[in-house]
């Protein structure tokens, strides 16, 4: 063994040493070689691809913010929790991509060991604060279309601000646990065979068996993911239900329009994630389809929500032009 490189690593408290029959080794650096299977003659154009959709994704979700606070229409509760969920898609995509773009472009595969698991807890984190902002958007859809006469004195701004507020503290809270494990492991190898440091590639390096860590993960983001999906379901139930009350094919559109984008977020964000998380428990899926995945998870909703929220959206269209007009000194 290399005594400059690697050293005796501190196991777990509660381990026995004794009963281990393998060096184990302290790694100060994980090194993320996903592009060791087999695309690094595509780096410079993954390179461009990421750096044009991260840009895409950060100007998006900066107009959506950036309209929503200087206008004071939109301080409302709808474009409150949309405003939100920009902040959250941008954190999102910065944890990840810039990380992905320096592999691609200067072979920087090194990620300290603390920079690796902040950006784990970072990207768990915010992932599971728009599962659980999404459900109370369709909260908020369901009361509008529901009890309309009501929307105003059911949610005002501190019920807006109570249910953000939950979203957050939830979302901090539950991953906590699997990441603070997860730092206690021992680790017998340091390549990360995938983009970022997500749980399952960097947890299955440990000399111990993860079995137990990672279904404990799988079934945390489960909850964390379905029980607001289940709400979710149950809110649409209503809104459905609602909206074929209405005597008018107009204004059985009307009514359900004002959901259509929320809807088609909530389906992808699912759908990503679905594929994530069964791609982590089959077997013989090719390292390559995981990369994929992880980058489509990371992009799909970031970058459909500002195209959906600034393209369909009437009122943050006006906002936007308004705010053109100003800029450009026009009366």
């Amino acid at each position: 063994m290399d005594v400059n490189n690697e050293t005796k690593c501190v196991l777990f408290a509660f381990a026995d040493v004794s009963q281990l029959d393998f060096n184990v080794t302290l790694f100060t650096d994980f090194l993320i070689v996903g592009g060791k299977l087999g695309i690094q003659k595509f780096y410079t154009e993954l390179a461009v691809i990421l750096l044009v959709l991260y840009l895409i994704v950060l100007g998006g979700n900066l107009v959506i913010l950036t309209v929503v606070i200087l206008d004071s229409r939109l301080h409302i509760p709808m474009y409150i929790f949309l405003s939100n969920l920009a902040f959250i898609d941008i954190v999102i995509t910065t944890t990840v991509l810039p990380k992905m773009i320096s592999v691609c472009l200067w072979n920087n595969i090194t990620i300290s060991f603390s920079g690796c698991f902040l950006q784990m807890y970072i990207y768990l984190s915010f992932q599971s604060a728009e599962g659980f902002l999404l459900s109370v958007m369709a909260y908020d859809r369901y009361v509008a279309v529901c009890n309309p006469l009501r929307y105003n004195s059911i949610i005002t701004n501190g019920v807006c601000a109570l249910l953000a507020t939950i979203a957050w503290v939830l979302a901090f809270i539950l991953p906590a646990l699997s990441v603070i494990l997860a730092t206690q492991l021992p680790f017998c190898n340091n390549e990360i065979m995938y983009w970022f440091c997500d749980y399952p590639p960097v947890v299955t390096l440990s000399c111990f068996d993860t079995t137990y860590l990672i279904d404990l993960a799988l079934a945390c983001a489960l909850v964390i993911m379905y029980f607001p999906f289940t709400f979710i379901v149950w809110t649409y139930s209503k809104i459905i239900a609602s909206v074929c009350k209405i005597s008018s094919s107009e204004g059985r559109w009307k009514a359900f329009s004002s959901c259509t984008s929320h809807l088609t977020i909530v389906l992808a964000f699912y759908f990503a994630h679905s594929c994530v998380y069964i791609s982590a428990k089959a077997k013989n899926i090719h390292p390559n389809v995981l990369i994929l995945i992880s980058i489509v998870n990371s992009f799909l909703t970031p970058l459909m929500n500002p195209v959906l929220y600034t393209l369909r959206n009437k009122e943050i269209k006006v906002a936007l032009r308004k705010l053109i007009h100003v800029n450009k000194g026009f009366p």
